[in-house]
């Protein structure tokens, strides 16, 4: 009746991974995939802004994290944007150009036929009635199974907040989920807008449930998963000591515009960040170290000389700690 509760991300994430490594359900291959599964997991994490994990085993890819639900919150399905982060993308897009399964932005925030979207509706819904136990959203259209050779089929059904007693909370049903590799983006991208949602409608951040039928780990990713269950065992993971940062209140549409406005000069090369450019955006703190997070990305992707320990040293500290350890060899001399 109730779900497993973690105080943090990365508690949740080396438990679950616990559990396939030493007591998976079954064996599996869809479509030729083979894995290790279990079903039917509901996790609930209490503060999700808690949503990172630290582990030198698997150091978790902040940047594309960040520019996934930036993808998301801008509406769009096209690869230009999101395959500059994560280029093996491409290889679930039918057409070479876009996404449709993965792409949840134009689910949640394009226009439709009465000029509103799903996000808008469920807004405008929860501020007429706290109360309501409608404010769904929903990913999976009956359209995606009518190609059985469709790659890109959303792994997520449907997110639903409740407002209760000023607290937003947010509970995301999955069909599947790879819990060593899709497990740390979605709820990274689900907890980001919840924390958004919780910021328009003026509530306090709730807590975050997330239920998957099918959470397993692919058999490419065992040894992955085992070297992580190993350190975990022997009691070489400790708990991050990084506080992790609050979107502001007054967290807006503008925020989001003009982060994305950077995001796209930055990915083509055409502008570059200091940390005094970004501070002179006028933006809040916040959103100035996705900026700079970005900006170290534009470093990594364009050139290959040593992040400059300038922007390093602006980071927020989780960000850095993170890409210092993802992209080790980019860093300057004595950094780590």
């Amino acid at each position: 009746m109730f779900p497993a509760t973690y105080a943090t991300f990365q508690q949740l994430y080396t438990s679950v991974l616990h559990e396939i490594a030493d007591a998976y359900e079954y064996t599996v291959a869809p479509r030729g995939n083979a894995s290790r599964e279990i079903t039917d997991v509901t996790l609930r994490l209490r503060n999700p802004r808690s949503r990172l994990a630290f582990l030198k085993q698997r150091p978790v890819n902040i940047v594309f994290n960040v520019a996934e639900v930036l993808w998301y919150l801008a509406g769009r399905d096209g690869l230009d944007m999101i395959a500059y982060y994560a280029p093996r993308l491409r290889d679930y897009s039918p057409d070479g150009r876009r996404l449709a399964g993965t792409a949840y932005g134009p689910k949640l925030f394009a226009p439709d036929n009465d000029g509103s979207t799903q996000w808008a509706r469920v807004m405008d819904l929860l501020r007429r009635d706290a109360d309501t136990k409608r404010a769904v959203l929903t990913f999976f259209g009956p359209a995606e199974l009518a190609d059985a050779a469709n790659p890109d089929v959303s792994c997520s059904v449907s997110a639903q907040f409740l407002l209760r007693e000023g607290h937003l909370h947010l509970s995301v049903a999955m069909r599947g989920n790879d819990a060593y590799t899709g497990l740390v983006s979605d709820v990274f991208a689900f907890t980001f807008l919840q924390e958004f949602a919780a910021a328009q409608l003026g509530a306090r951040l709730g807590h975050y449930t997330h239920h998957v039928v099918s959470m397993h780990v692919n058999d490419t990713d065992a040894h992955r998963m085992e070297r992580i269950v190993d350190a975990d065992r022997n009691g070489s993971i400790t708990e991050a000591a990084f506080t992790p940062a609050a979107m502001p209140t007054n967290a807006s549409w503008e925020d989001i515009a003009t982060v994305l406005a950077q995001e796209e000069k930055l990915r083509a090369n055409t502008a570059a960040h200091d940390p005094d450019s970004v501070t002179a955006l006028g933006l809040a703190p916040y959103w100035q170290h996705i900026v700079l997070l970005l900006e170290a990305y534009r470093q990594l992707h364009h050139s290959s000389a040593p992040v400059s320990p300038y922007l390093l040293a602006a980071l927020d500290p989780a960000h850095r700690w993170l890409v210092e350890h993802r992209w080790p060899q980019r860093m300057p001399t004595g950094t780590r």
